[in-house]
């Protein structure tokens, strides 16, 4: 395990670096840059696309974020309840919470997708609206969080 352990540790940084990370982009950089785009129907078909896109492109890392998260716990044997397996544990509620808050985004955007092609542009901002001022900003806390629990785990 040793031999793979560099590797299990980079895949896991990259994970969280393409979850966290595109949250943060989608939510800072993205989103109010959507909001100069005067069409109202353009600016909801982009904003579902991006969000679509979004939502698919970090399922995987969310899943290699599991895989390695779960290897490296049995690796280093933070069973029991030493100071740092309490971290690992409270790094896993917090990666768990995120991922169902990622799960309900995602069906809050399914919804918002159906609400837009049947026509009710309103119905679909008002989904969307709950991901960009509260979901998405938790999952970004959060993310930030578990980062630097991921540091206090390495020794920094």
């Amino acid at each position: 395990m040793e031999n793979y352990l560099l590797y299990i540790i980079f895949f896991h940084i990259l994970g969280a670096i393409v979850w966290v990370g595109g949250m943060i982009v989608i939510r800072f950089a993205v989103h109010p840059a959507l909001q100069n785009i005067d069409d109202n129907n353009t600016r909801m078909a982009r904003t579902l696309e991006i969000t679509g896109r979004l939502f698919a492109l970090v399922l995987p890392f969310i899943l290699i974020i599991l895989a390695t998260g779960l290897m490296m716990a049995s690796a280093f044997g933070f069973r029991g309840q030493t100071d740092l397996s309490i971290i690992v544990h409270i790094k896993e509620a917090i990666w768990l919470i995120m991922a169902l808050n990622y799960a309900f985004m995602v069906y809050i955007r399914f919804q918002a997708q159906s609400r837009f092609l049947a026509a009710d542009l309103e119905g679909a901002k008002k989904h969307l609206s709950k991901i960009a001022k509260y979901m998405l900003p938790l999952n970004i806390f959060l993310g930030i969080l578990a980062l630097y629990f991921g540091l206090v785990l390495r020794g920094f």
